[in-house]
């Protein structure tokens, strides 16, 4: 079993990087969008070797939290690999800490934009597991207030899809916002 990469990053695609070690490049998928990866960069990754019949597919993070919650989300039923990272694509590991210590799918569905029923999956599964649930720390990517998500939820109301009034809520400044100075700059965004 790998456990982890270390080398200098020589690609960076959508979801994967390739990590050249002394002359061999390896493909490593990993959430390339909760991270910084530049090409020439050296980087540590922890691991995991998916096997399957055809292929064996290496899967990467920078954190031994985010591996962890990656190996968790692997055991909810109908969740591979793929879909695993997918989930840790959109949301980060403090953000499924969150939603499965509140049992909450619906939170999670509408902060992160996880399909709703593997929102409400993913949240069950890892509620039953709160004593496995990795240590991690708050990032800029983790923090979404409860502001935020009432301004997502009035967006919701006026019409406007999840992803639309998600994306547009997180990109605004939050300092000293109310939930009515956010809908309306969200708005003005969106027009």
């Amino acid at each position: 079993m790998i456990r982890s990469i270390s080398g200098t990053i020589t690609s960076v695609g959508e979801n994967n990087v390739v990590i050249d070690v002394q002359g061999v490049g390896y493909l490593i998928f990993t959430p390339t969008l909760q991270n910084t990866f530049n090409v020439g960069d050296k980087t540590t990754l922890q691991t995991y070797l998916a096997v399957r019949e055809t292929a064996l597919d290496l899967y990467g993070f920078p954190t031994r939290a985010e591996l962890e919650m990656f190996e968790l989300i692997l055991g909810v039923p109908k969740v591979g690999p793929k879909s695993a990272l997918q989930t840790l694509c959109l949301a980060t590991p403090n953000l499924l800490i969150e939603a499965a210590q509140k049992n909450d799918g619906l939170y999670l569905h509408k902060v992160s934009g996880i399909g709703k029923k593997t929102a409400e999956n993913i949240t069950l599964f890892l509620h039953g597991k709160l004593d496995k649930l990795p240590t991690v720390t708050n990032t800029k990517n983790d923090a979404i207030s409860a502001v935020q998500a009432d301004a997502i939820d009035a967006l919701i109301t006026l019409g406007y899809e999840l992803s639309t009034a998600r994306e547009t809520i997180l990109a605004l400044p939050t300092k000293d916002a109310t939930i009515n100075s956010l809908v309306t700059r969200a708005l003005k965004q969106i027009k």
